[in-house]
C-alpha cells in the first residue's frame, strides 16, 4: 500500500491545474501564519484559495480562523486533502471531461 504525503497532493493540484489552463501559486507570507498553500488563478479570471493536506490531516486552530477571515471577506478556502479531491477539485471546474 502506497503513503499518500501532503506533497503527494499538492504536486497532484499544481498537475491539474495546468492541465485546466489554470495557475496554481505557493502562497507564502512571512509576516503572515496560518494563510492557505495554493492561490489558484482561474482560466475565468477569478481566484481560489486552497489548502493542501495529506489524507487524514486537518487545519490547525490558526489556519481555520485565517480561512475565516478570508470567507468573511468573499474568499472561502477549499481544503484537499487526497489525490482523488485534487483530481475532482480540476474535473468540477472542466464539466467533469478530465481526461
Amino acid at each position: 500500500m502506497s503513503f499518500v504525503t501532503e506533497r503527494d497532493v499538492e504536486r497532484a493540484f499544481v498537475r491539474g491545474a495546468d492541465r485546466a489552463g489554470a495557475r496554481a501559486v505557493k502562497l507564502a507570507c512571512p509576516s503572515t501564519a496560518g494563510l492557505p498553500d495554493r492561490i489558484a488563478f482561474m482560466p475565468d479570471g477569478s481566484i481560489r484559495f486552497v489548502e493542501l493536506k495529506a489524507p487524514g490531516k486537518r487545519p490547525r486552530p490558526l489556519q481555520i480562523r485565517q480561512f475565516e477571515r478570508l470567507a468573511e471577506r468573499g474568499h472561502p478556502v477549499e481544503i484537499i486533502d487526497s489525490l482523488e479531491s485534487a483530481q475532482a477539485f480540476w474535473e468540477d471546474l472542466r464539466g467533469g471531461d478530465e481526461s
